[in-house]
C-alpha cells in the first residue's frame, strides 16, 4: 500500500498490524538525545523545532551523505529507548513513529488514545533506507551530529505497520 504523508486519521485507522506500506513524504529523525532535548524544551514551555501535529518521527540518525546522495546510511534504532518520551509527544499531536522493535504498553495505549500508528523498519538495512531519502536537512540540535533532528523527504520508504491504532501489534 502506498501512503503519502501527512496521513489523515481515516487513513491511519484503516491500517492493520502487519500491513506492508511504502511511505512517501516528510519525516523527522530523532533519537534519544534529541528526544531528551525536546522534552526539556516542552518542560520550559518552549516550542519544538518542528511542527508536531500529524508529523512522523523516524528513530534514526543519518550518516553523512556521500557524493550525489541526500544522506548516507539511515537505519532504524531501537524504539524502546523512546518509550519514556513517546506518549507525551503522541498526546501533543504526533501522528506516529518509525523504528525498530517493540514499544511499551504505555506507548501502545497512547497510540490507541490518539489514533496514531507505529511503523517498523528493517534493522540492518540502513544503506537501503538511505537510498529512499531524497532530501535531508538538519533542523535542530546540530551539535548532536547524526543524532540531531533532520527533516527528510522520503520516497517509497518500505515499512510494516507494527502497532495499529487499535493497539494490535506484530510483536504479540
Amino acid at each position: 500500500m502506498n501512503l503519502r504523508l501527512p496521513l489523515s486519521k481515516e487513513q491511519i485507522s484503516a491500517l492493520r498490524a502487519g500491513d506492508p506500506v511504502l511511505l512517501s513524504g516528510t519525516v523527522y529523525t530523532a533519537r534519544d538525545c534529541a528526544h531528551r532535548r525536546m522534552s526539556e524544551l516542552l518542560n520550559r514551555g518552549e516550542p519544538l523545532p518542528f511542527p508536531l501535529e500529524n508529523s512522523f518521527i523516524y528513530y534514526a540518525g543519518p550518516c553523512p551523505a556521500p557524493e550525489g546522495k541526500a544522506c548516507g546510511s539511515c537505519g532504524p534504532t531501537t524504539s524502546a529507548r523512546m518509550n519514556v518520551f513517546a506518549p507525551r509527544l503522541l498526546d501533543l499531536g504526533l501522528g506516529g513513529m518509525i523504528g525498530k522493535g517493540e514499544m511499551s504498553g504505555d506507548v501502545r495505549e497512547a497510540i490507541v488514545r490518539n489514533g496514531a500508528v507505529y511503523f517498523a523498519a528493517i534493522g540492518g538495512a540502513g544503506a537501503f533506507y538511505g537510498n529512499a531519502v531524497k532530501r535531508c536537512e538538519c533542523v535542530a540540535f546540530p551539535d548532536l551530529l547524526s543524532e540531531a533532528v533532520y527533516r527528510m523527504e522520503v520516497e517509497n520508504f518500505p515499512l510494516v505497520v507494527a502497532i495499529d491504532s487499535r493497539g494490535n501489534s506484530v510483536y504479540r
